[in-house]
């Protein structure tokens, strides 16, 4: 077992930042994120209305923006990305009635991200995900216009299938502007049933083999959400998810359990190392600094090439 002491490739997600869990131990978790490498932080202007007091979401970019004020220096040291288009326009609004990315939602949304970020620009915006009573293309005018001023740097998509990635692309292309380079989706080592999603999951949240092969073929970067399935891979006191329940998950438990016991590492270590190793950039949206110690950890796990084989083995 060799571990890699270059920047990390761990996303440390801060989505429960300032609602379930406090100040100052996000404070803890960011300054220990930094402290061992971490450059990634991930949140959203919607986070976490389901948890917040006022039925709106702001609180994890509020708490990143005092965070990053109260020390001074390390906004060079870390990369900010948030989203827009899923905050609910009032309480207990249902997602038909979230913000959306109408070219003037996208602007007020990440008018709002900066001002609650205390920032000038960040280094990735996404389309949390999408809005089929806009086209594409008027969204994808309003992303040129950030990335044109300045105050995005890069573009992504989360939750998008992957026709509607092509045609933001190729819109993008035809006009000059930068295209989404990246995509973020649910992935993990196991698969869910054909047919089945988690609950609450967006309708092409998962990350399934055509947004994975587009991914591959046009270079774009992949973030994974919920990659150790909210640690039900180690936590006896966890199961895990009904949908990932098939004959294919037993075999690939199998394995993954052989593995991590032959490095002598917990299997969510390996499940991080096994993403990295495919070129997945894996979230971290743990609350404990031994969950983040030990993600940081399984990302810098290198996978010999016989490990790698066994848990990439057909079934």
């Amino acid at each position: 077992m060799t571990h890699d002491t270059t920047t990390s490739p761990l996303v440390l997600g801060t989505m429960m930042f300032g609602t379930r869990i406090d100040e100052d131990t996000s404070y803890a978790l960011l300054d220990r994120f930094v402290e061992r490498g971490g450059v990634w932080l991930d949140t959203a202007d919607c986070y976490a209305y389901w948890a917040s007091r006022s039925g709106h979401g702001g609180d994890s970019e509020s708490v990143l923006g005092r965070w990053l004020a109260a020390r001074p220096g390390v906004r060079d040291r870390v990369k900010i990305a948030t989203k827009v288009g899923a905050e609910p326009r009032w309480p207990d609004a249902p997602p038909s009635q979230h913000e959306g990315l109408s070219r003037r939602a996208v602007r007020e949304a990440f008018e709002g991200s900066l001002r609650r970020l205390g920032v000038d620009r960040v280094d990735m915006l996404w389309l949390h995900k999408e809005d089929r009573t806009v086209p594409i293309e008027e969204t994808v005018d309003a992303l040129a216009e950030l990335t044109a001023d300045g105050s995005v740097a890069r573009v992504g998509a989360s939750n998008h299938p992957a026709w509607r990635v092509e045609r933001a692309r190729a819109h993008a292309r035809s006009t000059g502007a930068l295209p989404l380079d990246a995509l973020q989706q649910s992935a993990t080592f196991l698969r869910p049933r054909p047919g089945t999603r988690p609950n609450g999951m967006h309708a092409f949240g998962v990350l399934d083999d055509e947004l994975s092969d587009y991914a591959t073929t046009h270079g774009l970067e992949v973030w994974a959400y919920t990659p150790l399935l909210e640690g039900a891979y180690d936590n006896p006191d966890k199961t895990i998810p009904e949908i990932f329940e098939h004959p294919g998950s037993s075999a690939r438990l199998d394995v993954l359990t052989k593995v991590a016991g032959e490095l002598g590492v917990q299997k969510g270590q390996v499940v991080l190392a096994w993403l990295v190793a495919h070129g997945i950039r894996p979230m971290l949206g743990g609350s404990k600094r031994d969950q983040l110690d030990s993600a940081l950890d399984g990302v810098r796990l290198r996978l010999s090439p016989d490990h790698l084989a066994r848990l990439d083995a057909p079934l």
